[in-house]
This record gives structure tokens, C-alpha cells and sequence, in this order.
């Protein structure tokens, strides 16, 4: 599907595809694919560890940074932050 995703400083936007999952409980979005767009970054201080299925830590490591953004799809516009995790494409 495909979303629009504005930098909250510069209100510029992007358009990109996202992959939809019904039993995810948070949104995610490589933290290169942030840092290569120029999104700003916020630092969180108690880092999240994220958990497999099966309970074993996920091996891209704990969430340490979050975005402020403002997502578009069709006629809806929300302001959200989203997670960054390392690895993830």
C-alpha cells in the first residue's frame, strides 16, 4: 500500500510503500532508510527489546530511536512517531 509519510520540521513529503500486518502492534521503519531520507531522529532513553514469535530476543537489536511524522494515505492524515529498528527493509 502505498503511503505518504511528511517530515514534521520541513513538511516535506515522501511517498513510499508500506507492508500491512494485522497482528502488528506498533509501526516500524528502518532507521538507514530514515537517516538516508533526512527525517529527524529523537533518541528514546530506555531502549525497546523487541520479541520473536517464539519468545527469543529479535536479532536486529532493541529500538533506540523514534520519528515524528505526519503519514497520509488517501483522504486520512494522522501525526505519529514510529519506531526505527535497525535491519529491517
Amino acid at each position: 500500500m502505498k503511503i505518504g509519510l511528511e517530515k514534521i520540521d520541513t513538511q516535506k513529503r515522501i511517498t513510499v510503500e508500506m507492508l500491512l500486518d494485522n497482528e502488528a502492534t506498533k509501526l516500524v521503519i528502518c532507521l538507514e532508510f530514515a537517516m538516508k531520507k533526512g527525517f529527524k531522529l529523537k533518541k528514546i532513553e530506555n531502549p525497546i527489546y523487541m520479541r520473536n514469535v517464539d519468545g527469543t530476543l529479535n536479532k536486529e537489536g532493541p529500538i533506540e530511536y523514534t520519528v515524528e511524522v505526519n503519514i497520509y494515505c488517501q483522504e486520512h492524515r494522522e501525526r505519529t512517531e514510529i519506531d526505527m529498528i535497525e535491519g529491517q527493509k
